[in-house]
């Protein structure tokens, strides 16, 4: 009789609670009681041996093995087994909930687990409002997968767009990286990763730094923003911008960039820049600059593109179109350069000439087309200019210069006159940051000004041909010509040599194109920034995003 009498009574309350569309249902219970003293106002219903307590509100479901149903403030405790599941694709499971269906808020506690289909959340604690359709935990919570795991203090999870927003101390870990930062938005069927606040993710050989980006964890690639680098082995690459593809081992930068080679103590520097790891390169272009240390001292190289290949120990240096170079005692300007940093060899290289360009230009207009350096007072071209650096001392080693060598000094004392030395070969000894010697070797000619020492006026001019001669400098002048191989020279006195005749065949003063300061490197250069976008196909809310 008794048990019949809590089944009507069940009936009558499964009734009254359902005519009433914002009322919580009562839909399976094995019994019913009630405790108004413990629990006043309290419905206690309790699972029977093979069906556990069903409860509904509004296309919520929650199963448990005891709930304590408060009828008239419309709002129940489940215990035990809970289960809730709201559509398809939300299941939330945990020992006790606390629900109130006025502001439609649960409150899960202990062993709780939200399932999504794409990705658990495991949290002692958590907060599911139904209006909003989220699900928040104050403290302490993990988000996971098969091959995904996230942990961080506090996180919200949004269910129509399927994104965690995670804050204070989020950590990603997966097989392939890990992924530290202070804020990040998580998109559980894309794989999509949004930070904002400082984030390091660190791979098996690369380590990526941000304020601000974005990151697709199952394709591994992404976009990084404010204070953005990426360390690959001995190369560190910054930029305002930054792409990156683990699985290319690719990486590009843009607006101010620099690519620093940890081993060889050189970097690069431009508006644009790649590295391409597995290759073992980098390209800098749009206001590109390579910078190495010479004699305590930095040694600027400029070009269109700027590429750096090979291993550290055997890295090469090219630089194409327009490559000027600086450094306080010494400056440069050739077509493309070649730099091997393990012997210190750098060769200054024309642009190639064709036959007939060789056989109509005259000797002047090919010297101007050559590459130039110039040594404190000194000019010097040919065809190609080999300058060699000490690696280990760090300090500039020899000069050589291949075929049509000339070397040009202005006279100190009447600057229309200038001393030259031409030859096929020039091979050039530095001491500390100065030319010490230069010989100059095969069909040899020079044309050298002569002056009294006291009254310093011209005396004479000598005119020789030899088969090799070598200059002393002192102080970063000429200072003495020795002759070998039997010269054979005259000095004219200035009346019997008019001016077009004190010049040797190919000469040409180049001053007006000297770098005499770092800023000259980019004379001439479109000075203002550039901008593109390096990776169209990324997601628009990340190219776009203001946060």
């Amino acid at each position: 009789m008794k048990a019949v009498f809590h089944s009507c009574l069940l009936l009558l309350l499964s009734f009254g609670v359902s005519a009433q569309e914002q009322e919580i249902e009562i839909r399976q219970a094995g019994s019913f009681q009630l405790d108004q003293e413990n629990f006043p106002g309290a419905n206690i219903l309790t699972r029977s041996e093979t069906q556990q307590v069903h409860l509904v509100h509004q296309g919520m479901d929650v199963w448990s093995d005891k709930a304590f149903f408060y009828k008239k403030e419309n709002r129940f405790n489940a215990i035990g087994n809970v289960r809730i599941k709201q559509g398809d694709s939300l299941v939330l499971t945990s020992k006790l909930v606390n629900y109130d269906g006025k502001i439609k808020l649960a409150v899960a506690k202990e062993n709780v687990i939200l399932d999504n289909k794409e990705m658990l959340l495991k949290t002692d604690t958590l907060y599911f409002d139904r209006i909003a359709d989220k699900a928040f935990y104050p403290s302490n919570g993990m988000v996971y997968d098969s091959l995904t795991t996230i942990t961080s203090k506090r996180g919200t999870y949004i269910s129509e767009s399927k994104k965690y927003q995670f804050e204070n101390r989020v950590v990603i870990t997966n097989p392939d990286f890990t992924l530290t930062s202070s804020r990040m938005d998580f998109y559980t069927e894309s794989k999509h990763a949004f930070f904002y606040g400082k984030t390091v993710i660190i791979g098996e050989d690369y380590i990526v730094r941000c304020k601000q980006g974005f990151y697709d964890t199952a394709q591994k690639l992404g976009y990084f923003k404010k204070e953005a680098s990426v360390d690959y082995d001995n190369r560190n690459m910054l930029g305002d911008s930054i792409y990156f593809d683990d699985a290319k081992q690719y990486a590009a930068a843009t607006q101010n960039i620099r690519i620093t080679d940890t081993i060889n103590n050189t970097f690069l520097t431009g508006n644009y820049g790649q590295i391409f790891k597995a290759k073992d390169s980098a390209m800098v272009t749009h206001r590109a600059l390579a910078v190495n240390l010479v004699e305590q001292d930095s040694l600027f190289i400029h070009a269109d593109t700027l590429i750096a290949t090979g291993p550290p120990d055997e890295r090469i240096l090219r630089g194409f179109h327009d490559v000027r170079i600086f450094k306080e005692d010494l400056s440069g300007k050739t077509d493309s350069i070649h730099f091997n940093q393990k012997n210190g060899r750098a060769k200054l290289i024309r642009k190639p000439m064709s036959d007939k360009e060789l056989q109509f230009l005259t000797p002047q207009e090919i010297a101007e087309r050559n590459p130039i350096l110039w040594t404190e007072k000194s000019q010097m071209t040919g065809d190609e200019i080999h300058l060699t650096i000490d690696m280990e001392k760090e300090v500039l080693d020899s000069l050589l210069i291949y075929n049509n060598a000339f070397v040009v000094e202005q006279d100190t004392i009447d600057a229309a006159n200038f001393n030259q030395i031409k030859g096929l070969l020039l091979k050039g000894k530095f001491n500390g940051r100065s030319l010490e010697t230069v010989d100059v070797i095969q069909n040899t000619e020079m044309v050298y000004y002569l002056y009294d020492d006291e009254t310093l006026d011209l005396v004479g001019i000598d005119k020789a041909i030899c088969s090799a001669l070598r200059l002393t400098f002192e102080e970063s002048a000429i200072d003495k010509v020795t002759f070998f191989t039997n010269p054979d020279g005259v000095v004219y006195p200035p009346e019997e040599i008019p001016a077009n005749a004190r010049q040797l065949l190919g000469f040409s003063w180049r001053e007006d194109e000297r770098i005499n300061k770092k800023e000259d490197l980019f004379h001439g250069i479109d000075l203002e920034q550039f901008s593109f976008q390096v990776v169209p196909a990324l997601p628009s809310m990340m190219l776009n995003q203001n946060q």
